[in-house]
C-alpha cells in the first residue's frame, strides 16, 4: 500500500507564511516530497513595508501585492484562500470558513496580528487602520473625497507616534502638500521611542518640515465621526478631523488565542528557539503571534524584518523535522531599521551606517527590491522602477 505524502499546512500568506513554502519548497526531499498547503484570506501577498507608496502614487498595487497564483506558479505550493476558523489540534485539522477541512502532519502559524480597534470608544466605527491592502484602498478613497471637496483643509489625526505612524504622517503630508493640517498624537514623552537616535533626529525634522503637529503625552478618550477628544495633563480636548488612523497596538487573531496552548499575557504562542510551540512540537509558530526568544537568548520583535528571517528557519526545520535531521535554533540578527520620510526621503541605521534624505530612500527601495519574493517579482519590479522615469520623460 502506498503511503500518502506527509502535508505541511501554513496559515497566513504574510513574510513568515509565504517566504517558509517558498523556502520549502527549494529544500531537497529524497523521498517523496510532502504536499505544502499555504492558506491566506487574502488572493494577494504584500509587501506591506512599501504600503504607504499607495497613498502617494509612488507604486502600484502589482509591484507591492502579487497574487499568490503567480508567486507560487512551478513551485508546487497549493494555495487555499479562505479565513480560519477552527485549528483542531488533537485531530491536527483546520477548518476554514468557506467549507474546507485541511488535515497536517506539520502545521506553521503565521497569520500576523490586527489591529485592536477597541481600545477607546468609537474608534471601531470611525477611525482607519493602516495593515493591509484593503486598509489602503478605504484610505485613499475617504482622501480622494476630501481632496475633491471645496474644504481649506484636510484635518487628519493619527494615533500613535511609532513607525507606522510617523511614515504616514509624512506621506500624507506630502500627497495632500498645503491643504494638509496633520496631527501625531502620542501617548509617551517622544515619538520613535525604540529607534535609533539618528532615525528618531531626521523624521522630528521631516515632521517639522511638512508642519505636522506633534501632541506628546496625550491620550485618545473617544473617536467621534468628525472629531477626536485628546487628554493632556488631566484636560480633555475636542478636536474637530476629518480621519482618523489608528496605528496603535497589535492582537494575536481570536482563532489563535482561543488554542490550548502555552501563551504569554498578550495571546503570543509561547516557543522554542527552534520556533515550536511548547509541547507540540509539530506546530511551528512566527511572527506577530509568536513569543520567541533566539538562540542566544533575546526577545525576537514583531517586525517584517524578524518574521523574513524566522521563515528560512521554519522552513529548514519543519523539513528537518520530517527527514530525520537536526533542527537549527533560531539566530536573529537585526539588520538595521530603515523608514519612509516622505516622497523621496527616507531614514537608514545600521549595519554600520546613517543615511538619510534621497539616498537613504534610494537604499531602502533597493534593499526591499531584493527582500522581495522570486526572482521573477523582482525582475518585474525592478525592470519598472527603471523605465518608468525614462517613460515619464518621453511623455
Amino acid at each position: 500500500m502506498t503511503q500518502q505524502p506527509a502535508r505541511i499546512c501554513i496559515l497566513g500568506g504574510g513574510f513568515g507564511g509565504l517566504y517558509t513554502a517558498l523556502r520549502l519548497s527549494q529544500l531537497p526531499w529524497k523521498s517523496q516530497k510532502p504536499e505544502i498547503v499555504l492558506v491566506d484570506q487574502s488572493d494577494r501577498f504584500l509587501f506591506s513595508p512599501l504600503l504607504y507608496e499607495l497613498l502617494t502614487g509612488e507604486l502600484q498595487t502589482w509591484e507591492i501585492a502579487p497574487p499568490f497564483s503567480e508567486i507560487l506558479a512551478g513551485t508546487g505550493v497549493c494555495f487555499y484562500q479562505g479565513s480560519v476558523t477552527e485549528i483542531n489540534i488533537d485531530d491536527q485539522r483546520v477548518h476554514l470558513q468557506e467549507g474546507a477541512d485541511i488535515p497536517y502532519d506539520r502545521l506553521v502559524l503565521a497569520l500576523g496580528g490586527e489591529t485592536p480597534l477597541d481600545m477607546v470608544p468609537g474608534a471601531a466605527s470611525y477611525a482607519f487602520s493602516f495593515r493591509t491592502i484593503e486598509n489602503a484602498y478605504r484610505l485613499d478613497a475617504r482622501l480622494r473625497r476630501l481632496e475633491e471637496s471645496p474644504v481649506d483643509k484636510i484635518r487628519v489625526a493619527i494615533v500613535g507616534g511609532g513607525y507606522c505612524g510617523v511614515e504616514l504622517a509624512c506621506k500624507l503630508a506630502d500627497r495632500l502638500e498645503n491643504r494638509a493640517r496633520i496631527r501625531l498624537i502620542e501617548m509617551t514623552d517622544q515619538i520613535l521611542r525604540t529607534s535609533p537616535e539618528h532615525n528618531r533626529v531626521a523624521a522630528n525634522k521631516a515632521l517639522e518640515a511638512r508642519g505636522v503637529w506633534i501632541d506628546l503625552e496625550t491620550s485618545v478618550q473617544e473617536v467621534k465621526p468628525q472629531a477626536i477628544a485628546l487628554e493632556y495633563k488631566n484636560q480633555v480636548d475636542t478636536i474637530p478631523v476629518d480621519i482618523v488612523i489608528w496605528t496603535v497596538g497589535t492582537r494575536v487573531a481570536p482563532v489563535v488565542r482561543s488554542l490550548p496552548l502555552k501563551q504569554n499575557q498578550r495571546g503570543q504562542l509561547t516557543t522554542t528557539s527552534t520556533l515550536q510551540v511548547i509541547d507540540h512540537p509539530e506546530i511551528f509558530a512566527l511572527g506577530d503571534l509568536a513569543d520567541c526568544r533566539d538562540v542566544e537568548g533575546q526577545q525576537v520583535p514583531a517586525t517584517a524584518q524578524a518574521a523574513f528571517q524566522q521563515a528560512d528557519y521554519a522552513g529548514w526545520n519543519v523539513w528537518a523535522s520530517l527527514t530525520q535531521r537536526p533542527l537549527l535554533p533560531f539566530c536573529y540578527q537585526h539588520l538595521g531599521e530603515m523608514m519612509t520620510l516622505g516622497t523621496d526621503n527616507a531614514t537608514f541605521t545600521g549595519l554600520g551606517i546613517q543615511l538619510d534624505g534621497p539616498l537613504a530612500y534610494v537604499a531602502r527601495r533597493l534593499a526591499y527590491l531584493y527582500r522581495m519574493p522570486t526572482l521573477g517579482h523582482k525582475l518585474k519590479v525592478g525592470i519598472n522602477w527603471i523605465t518608468s522615469p525614462l517613460t515619464e520623460l518621453a511623455k
